[in-house]
């Protein structure tokens, strides 16, 4: 058997990290994926992508149909248009998809994500993060004498950059909803 021609800069860890995500052309991209509300179809959507080395960034899933039992799953992930075009019929073709629509793509969406994030700090670094929260529009729900627990409505980015400027006064933990996005406009 041949030895696998890897990259230099590639992991031999494992064949899914052979793609060089910093190349040309590799882009994030939202999918929205309109499926039938029934057991086994999210383990064959992410079955997808795991059988095919594709990494998801972000998953949320949730019914929004309930008399016809169809849920909503908002995929983040990565690759060359190519790629993306090929996730797109492949998903398709799985029998409850309905619908699959890159959000990217088709026109200026509204992204956003949920975090609540736990910072343990005092003095000083306790008044500085509740002035950091005020300006990112962070709120507290929930206090104790040695930390917050801050909720953080936003995108990506800006859930990022919130943690960033947290970590140095005591972020201790990060639980994070995922993407949830829909196109703007009708």
């Amino acid at each position: 058997m041949a030895a696998l021609n890897i990259k230099q800069g590639s992991t031999s860890h494992s064949a899914y990290d052979l793609r060089d995500y910093h190349a040309q052309g590799v882009a994030s991209h939202t999918l929205a994926v309109l499926v039938d509300n029934e057991a086994g179809v999210l383990a064959r959507v992410i079955g997808l992508f795991s059988g095919r080395g594709y990494n998801i960034d972000s998953l949320t899933v949730a019914e929004i149909d309930h008399e016809g039992k169809r849920s909503r799953i908002t995929i983040v992930t990565r690759g060359t248009e190519e790629v993306i075009d090929q996730i797109r019929a492949q998903l398709g073709r799985i029998v409850p998809v309905h619908d699959v629509i890159d959000l990217t793509r088709t026109g200026p969406a509204v992204e956003r994500e949920l975090a609540l994030l736990k910072v343990k700090s005092s003095g000083e670094k306790r008044i500085e993060s509740l002035r950091l929260a005020e300006i990112f529009r962070a709120s507290v729900v929930d206090s104790t004498l040695e930390s917050f627990v801050f909720e953080l409505t936003g995108t990506p980015d800006k859930i990022d950059a919130f943690a960033d400027l947290m970590r140095p006064l005591g972020l201790v933990n990060i639980a994070r909803t995922g993407v949830a996005a829909l196109l703007r406009g009708c």
